[in-house]
């Protein structure tokens, strides 16, 4: 894994070339753990190289941040298509910008549907730089969306923080302050190897941690992913069971006290 690490960092400049609106931060993430997950399910006696094995994987999951961050679905991106045609064929035709009833009849829709596509498309191909973003509206998450993001994000910061001391650190300087695996193994006075390993362990800690305790559906039986002791994962589980319930009384607390301050007279 240490020695494909660059592999990860030399797709992240092939996509972020071809598409400049991606984050590297984001890729070269996405990248990592699809390198860790190649190593877990690598299997040598198959004969082939892991180089060529782990890349699929980093691609794959290339492809899967873009489809996440992509705000257009396929038929969105193919009435895209078909509405910038249908104008670029009107305006060589016409020698001049169509109008949106032109487009309208040219492609056998409402006014409506074209405005709408026509929408979209500009906003496909327009850039915004940084003088101009700030001052444009942008595509804001709902207030519920954005108190389920720190929400979840909580419950990660809650299973990290009960995770054992080295894997903590090691999960915090990776994902958190964006350290290398050379300095974390030199700082620890562990190898390269072992760094790797116990990201690995406390990924899949992680996953059970909050399949247990955090699962949108309580009725989930996925399957078990880490590999250490019965013991210390049952540890790890009962201190994340018991941050989680002093969650869940402080948010059961303020819910109370926000219903509270909604019949207070004015």
């Amino acid at each position: 894994m240490v020695e494909n690490l660059p592999l990860v960092g030399y797709l992240v400049s092939e996509v972020a070339r071809r598409a400049t609106h991606l984050s590297r931060e984001d890729l070269a993430s996405a990248g990592s753990v699809a390198l860790i997950t190649a190593a877990d399910s690598y299997k040598a006696e198959l004969g082939i190289p892991f180089g060529a094995f782990a890349r699929r994987r980093i691609v794959g999951a290339f492809a899967d941040e873009m489809r996440s961050s992509d705000w257009a679905s396929r038929s969105t991106r193919r009435r895209i298509k078909e509405t910038q045609a249908v104008q670029d064929t009107l305006s060589a035709a016409l020698g001049r910008a169509p109008s949106v009833d032109e487009i309208a009849a040219a492609l056998g829709v409402d006014r409506e549907t074209a405005a709408a596509g026509l929408s979209d498309a500009s906003r496909v191909v327009s850039t915004l730089d940084e003088a101009t973003a700030d001052i444009l509206a942008a595509d804001a998450p709902l207030p519920e969306e954005g108190i389920l993001t720190a929400e979840r994000f909580a419950f990660l910061r809650a299973a990290v923080h009960a995770l054992p001391e080295r894997m903590r650190l090691i999960v915090e300087a990776v994902y958190f302050h964006d350290r290398s695996v050379k300095e974390i193994a030199d700082e620890l006075g562990i190898t390269h190897s072992a760094v790797s390993q116990q990201r690995s362990e406390a990924i899949r800690l992680l996953h059970d941690g909050l399949v247990t305790h955090y699962a949108d559906d309580p009725d989930d039986k996925s399957e078990t992913k880490s590999r250490i002791a019965a013991s210390s994962r049952s540890a790890y589980l009962d201190r994340l069971g018991a941050s989680s319930a002093a969650m869940r009384s402080a948010a059961s607390g303020l819910a109370q006290l926000g219903s509270a301050s909604l019949r207070v007279p004015a």
